[in-house]
């Protein structure tokens, strides 16, 4: 953002600031951010076309930069108009202002007073961070705020498939799909079991044989029966192949609904488990919602898995992470070990499934709430996933063990007073700036525990 004045009456300056822009961008592509400029702005008309050119291509935020005084109401129309997040960075080339010499090149900072005084009165959410780049963070509290900007676009995008009705009776993020899709923009496809049948492979598959042959490295099968295992490798390579066929980001599958009449073989534990480490999105019981968070998350900061909250220990402050069979397989504290699962929910045969534990680490346990008159609470606690106390008395599973910041009775209050559901997700990192920054931009309440 730059001002014609300027360029009237001093052409040669623009030019200076080249190199201060080559230097924020290749700080952003340092950091893994994927940069797409406009050209420099002064008028109106420039930056409309540049507003433009950022939803053509459907970018996920518009970042500001202020190379000097920039008039407000030359910006204000395209700015304030816009859908797309906007990040403002104030910042300026030199770290110490010592000599009027410099006065030219560092008094940006009062053109981005204006716009933000104007993007306020015209209603308009924004994000801003000042500093100076190579002296500050300044930089990476704006890729926080641009994950979360990429977090919302992968959200409204979300393509989730689901295999059977949701589990009857359970309300909490149970969400009609129009409204799901109205109010966020996930799109919902629903199948039944023996829709997927058509993707099976035959026992002889080269692939079945493959993903066996893999599945030696990846996992101790000294437990597990081969035709077990067979059958839930041809069952996961199906699911594979739908959510590949039907682009999908994200899926949930009722167990309920796999049954010998709806003829797919197995409930598909294990494809879950790889789905949700190469960033598929999961949750179970049909939940679409959950889902779609879980696949979103996934496909910005990884380490991600859905998981409930199951019991708590109130002596050790901890609660125990678990369910039914599936968990993110990068995320595993040791090689996980093949299960036969004990099946009684269905006629169905017994699954295999990955018996592990979730590794230790920083991380943040993140629900999303359905609340009254269609609105969300994305609920975000910051917590540490610690080692597993008696492993000898936990036998086989899904396993973790979350250490919230408060004791777990104030944090279990404090997480139904706010609305959580029992469906939730565990990611690893110190991610809370990009998770509140997500749920600002989605225009959901946060709620930070």
């Amino acid at each position: 953002m730059y001002l014609k004045l300027y360029d009237d009456i001093l052409p040669e300056v623009r030019s200076e600031f080249s190199p201060f822009l080559d230097l924020i961008i290749s700080e952003f592509r340092n950091k893994n951010v994927e940069v797409v400029t406009s050209d420099i702005c002064t008028v109106a008309k420039e930056f409309e076309n540049a507003v433009h050119l950022f939803e053509k291509i459907e970018v996920a935020c518009i970042v500001t930069v202020h190379l000097a005084y920039s008039p407000s109401l030359e910006s204000i129309n395209a700015l304030s108009k816009t859908k797309l997040p906007l990040l403002v960075l104030d910042s300026t080339p030199d770290a110490c202002f010592d000599t009027m010499s410099k006065l030219m090149r560092n008094h940006g900072i009062h053109g981005v007073q204006d716009m933000c005084n104007m993007l306020k009165r015209h209603g308009k959410a924004f994000f801003i961070e000042a500093g100076h780049i190579e002296t500050s963070d300044v930089i990476d509290h704006m890729v926080c705020h641009i994950n979360g900007a990429q977090i919302a676009k992968k959200m409204k995008q979300t393509r989730v498939g689901r295999i059977g009705e949701a589990f009857s009776g359970m309300g909490d993020f149970m969400v009609e799909v129009s409204i799901a899709e109205q109010k966020i923009g996930i799109k919902t496809l629903s199948f039944q079991p023996e829709q997927i049948v058509d993707y099976l492979p035959c026992d002889n598959d080269n692939e079945v044989i493959a993903e066996m042959q893999n599945d030696t490295s990846k996992f101790d099968i000294s437990r597990v029966d081969p035709i077990a295992h067979l059958l839930s490798v041809r069952t996961g390579i199906a699911i594979r192949r739908w959510i590949e066929k039907e682009n999908l980001s994200a899926f949930s599958v009722n167990f309920q609904y796999i049954t010998k009449a709806e003829k797919l073989p197995v409930m598909p534990f294990l494809e879950i488990s790889k789905a949700m480490s190469r960033g598929i999105g999961y949750a179970g019981e049909g939940d679409v919602l959950t889902a779609s968070l879980v696949g979103s998350l996934a496909s910005v900061l990884g380490n991600v898995s859905f998981t409930e909250m199951f019991c708590p220990d109130w002596k050790n402050n901890v609660i125990f992470l678990s369910h039914m069979g599936e968990i993110n397989l990068d995320l595993t504290e040791d090689r996980p070990v093949l299960i036969e699962k004990e099946w009684d929910f269905t006629d169905a045969q017994a699954p295999v499934y990955p018996s592990a534990c979730f590794k230790k680490g920083e991380a943040v346990f993140v629900n999303l709430a359905p609340g009254a008159n269609d609105t969300f609470t994305l609920i975000i606690s910051p917590v540490k996933m610690v080692k597993e106390p008696n492993p000898k008395n936990m036998g086989d599973g899904i396993r973790g063990w979350m250490k919230p910041k408060m004791a777990i009775r104030e944090f279990l209050k404090a997480y139904s007073e706010a609305g959580g559901t029992h469906h939730g997700a565990i990611v690893y990192g110190q991610v809370i700036d990009e998770l509140k920054s997500f749920g600002e931009i989605m225009e959901w309440k946060v709620f930070e525990l």
